[in-house]
Formats: structure tokens, C-alpha cells, sequence
């Protein structure tokens, strides 16, 4: 699990409790609940989201929430030790020794990049299958991007029209002023829930989506560019500063710095 984006989920909230305790109390709390306009708000939002939508979208979006709670999976410093060792097993024992080593590899695209090499597939085309199969992992996460900053639009949207038939219903009973206060504050709430909605939720998911995405696509890119190396028979020291030249420079020990072979 991603510590930071739980941590940063709950201190959000914690902030929220920790205002309305500081100024109204425990008895407060109830003040900041209301049915009608958590529906109005959330299910407003969700429903439009739905609208817009095909099912398998609608549902592939809502699970994408789990993902922002993992911690990726992708060392890049250990992918570019991978390929290295790739790399040195291919100069000694020749391309075709790969085949048995992508038998132990986890990942499925360097996986499928290796199997292609071996068969003999000419470079570019090796490169255009690779890209290919990044752009569409790509696309596929933007989507998912995509229904949170959708959903983080809509949740202020909502928030407004909740508002606006609060201040109707309280407009429509104005004879009696005593009751304009607490249906007013009613009112509110659905923008509060709307705000909430969007900077509690939406906005972190869609961003820590974002960076996870980054990281997988740069992942891949060194695998394309070792993949493709390994194919033209560069040298495994040669391999190594190359994709070093992904990471920043803080970044760049592999921690098999001097492990590539020399030439020869």
C-alpha cells in the first residue's frame, strides 16, 4: 500500500473534523450531515459521470481508486540491472540464450520484447510493436485519469445545484424567520460536499494516477531502448549509461555501478 496517498486521505479528513471541533464542539458535528444533500451531491456527481459513460468505463473507473492506494511496482534502477544482465548473456551466449531467460522474467512486456528479438524481428518493427503497446497502456490510464478530474468537475457542479434548490426551498418559507438560518446552512452543506468531493478525493486520486502512469511509461521506454540495444549488440557498459540517461542524476546508481562487461 502507498502510505503517503492513505496518510494524505485521512490528514485531509482529520483536518475538516479538527476545524469543526476547534470552532463548534462535538455537538457540531451533526450540523455537517445531511442526507439530501450528500445524495443531491455525490450521486448527482456519480450519475453524470455514469451519463457520459459506458458501464465497463463507469466500473473500471470506480475500481481505478484502488490502484492510487498501491505503491508501484517499478524500480527502475532494478529494470536497468535487469537488461544489463540481459545484455551480458546475450554478448557471451548470443541472442537466441535469451529465450531461456525470459522465461524467469515477471514482466510481460520485457517479455514479449525479448521473445521478439529472438524470433528475429527486425528492429523498427520490434520498436513499433513496443510503442504501440505503450501508447494503448497509456490511453487505457489517461482514461482512468480522466473519470476522477471528470468527477472532481462535477463534484463543485453538484455542490451549486444542491445550493440552489436549498435557497428556493428556504425563499419559498421566508414568513417564518427563525427557520431562514438553519435552511440556509442546509443549503451550504452541498457545496462544502461538492468541495469535498473534489479536493478530498477526486483531485489526489487523479493526480497520484498521473504519477504512477509517468512512472510505468518511463519504465517501459528503458525497456524499448535496452531491448532494442541488446538487439544491435551494443556493449553492456555502453547499455548501462544510456539508460541511466532516463533517471535523474541523484538516481543514477544502479547499484551495479562498474558491473557491465568491457569490451572484448
Amino acid at each position: 500500500m502507498d502510505i503517503a496517498s492513505i496518510l494524505g486521505l485521512v490528514l485531509c479528513f482529520g483536518m475538516v473534523i479538527f476545524g469543526i471541533l476547534s470552532n463548534a464542539g462535538p455537538a457540531g458535528v451533526p450540523y455537517f450531515f445531511d442526507a439530501a444533500s450528500a445524495i443531491i451531491t455525490f450521486g448527482g456527481s456519480f450519475s453524470a459521470i455514469l451519463a457520459s459513460k459506458k458501464m465497463d468505463e463507469f466500473i473500471g473507473g470506480l475500481k481505478s481508486f484502488a490502484l492510487a492506494l498501491k505503491s508501484p511496482v517499478f524500480e527502475v534502477t532494478a529494470i536497468i540491472t535487469k537488461i544489463i544482465d540481459l545484455s551480458n548473456v546475450a554478448r557471451k551466449e548470443g541472442l537466441l540464450s535469451l529465450e531461456e531467460a525470459a522465461g524467469e522474467l515477471n514482466d510481460e512486456f520485457l517479455k514479449k520484447g525479448i521473445l521478439l528479438i529472438v524470433d528475429g524481428t527486425d528492429p523498427e518493427l520490434v520498436r513499433a510493436i513496443m510503442e504501440t503497446e505503450l501508447v494503448s497502456m497509456d490511453d487505457r490510464h489517461k482514461s482512468k485519469i480522466g473519470f476522477w478530474e471528470d468527477v472532481a468537475t462535477m463534484g463543485p457542479a453538484w455542490g451549486m445545484i444542491g445550493t440552489l434548490i436549498g435557497l428556493i426551498l428556504m425563499l419559498q418559507n421566508m414568513n417564518d424567520p427563525s427557520s431562514i438560518g438553519p435552511a440556509m446552512a442546509v443549503a451550504l452543506i452541498t457545496t462544502l460536499y461538492g468541495s469535498l468531493l473534489a479536493n478530498w478525493i477526486c483531485t489526489p486520486v487523479a493526480s497520484k494516477l498521473k504519477v504512477n502512469n509517468n512512472m510505468e511509461v518511463q519504465a517501459k521506454e528503458i525497456m524499448i531502448e535496452g531491448l532494442l540495444s541488446i538487439q544491435a549488440g551494443e556493449n553492456p557498459r555502453v547499455i548501462e549509461e544510456k539508460l541511466k540517461s532516463f533517471l535523474a542524476p541523484k538516481d543514477r546508481s544502479t547499484g551495479d555501478d562498474g558491473g557491465g562487461e568491457a569490451d572484448g
